[in-house]
């Protein structure tokens, strides 16, 4: 059976000299994934780049499956900045607006740095299952499912939990793959149609 990689850290920085450390090492991941990949990401090669000693890495880190996870958590982070502040406006926006809004910003978080978003999704299978990813999953549809109960004598369907699910899970596979897969044949223009044509679909879904 397969050693279940660890990914959490050791110990958390608590003063700034070694906040700075942890940010240095968790930059440096972030840096090799995108240009050399994961199997090059060793934690020998993440110290030089960092600037930091193979002690120091291992004094917060187990492996480099803990700082691949580090990575992934402050760019889900980065994320969620974006989507909450924008979310908020949404919530006295009428259906169509508000799909509108979600597909959006859906778009907008994607294209937070699309070259490391698209390699983490590639090596999240290979790191395991993260806590974080979860995290961030429910409070999107969280955010999703507290809209539609706001505008529920509005909407067709009666299973708002369901809902939720069909349409967080379209609008994040439909802004994830347009803009890690076809990015280059996406203009302005047909991100401003993508965005009016996703909030369509599920627009049409909620309302029956």
């Amino acid at each position: 059976m397969a050693r279940k990689p660890v990914i959490r850290p050791r110990k958390l920085a608590t003063q700034q000299r070694s906040r700075a450390t942890v940010d240095s090492l968790v930059e440096a991941t972030a840096r090799i994934l995108v240009r050399e990949g994961f199997d090059k990401a060793s934690t020998n090669r993440i110290a030089d780049v960092a600037g930091v000693s193979i002690g120091s890495l291992y004094q917060y880190f187990p492996g480099k499956e803990a700082l691949v996870a580090a990575v992934i958590e402050r760019h889900q982070e980065e994320i969620m900045q974006v989507v909450r502040s924008e979310l908020a406006q949404a919530a006295a926006l009428p259906v169509d607006e508000a799909m509108r809004k979600f597909v959006a910003v859906a778009l907008e978080a994607h294209r937070l740095d699309p070259p490391l978003h698209r390699v983490l999704a590639e090596q999240i299978p290979r790191v395991g299952k993260l806590e974080k990813l979860d995290v961030f999953s429910r409070e999107n549809f969280t955010l999703f499912k507290a809209y539609l109960e706001k505008v529920r004598g509005e909407l067709g369907v009666d299973d708002l939990e369901l809902a939720s699910f069909v349409c967080v899970t379209t609008i994040e596979a439909l802004t994830h793959n347009a803009v890690l897969h076809q990015s280059k044949m996406l203009t302005d223009d047909q991100m401003e149609a993508l965005t009016d044509e996703g909030a369509r679909l599920v627009t049409r879904y909620l309302k029956g």
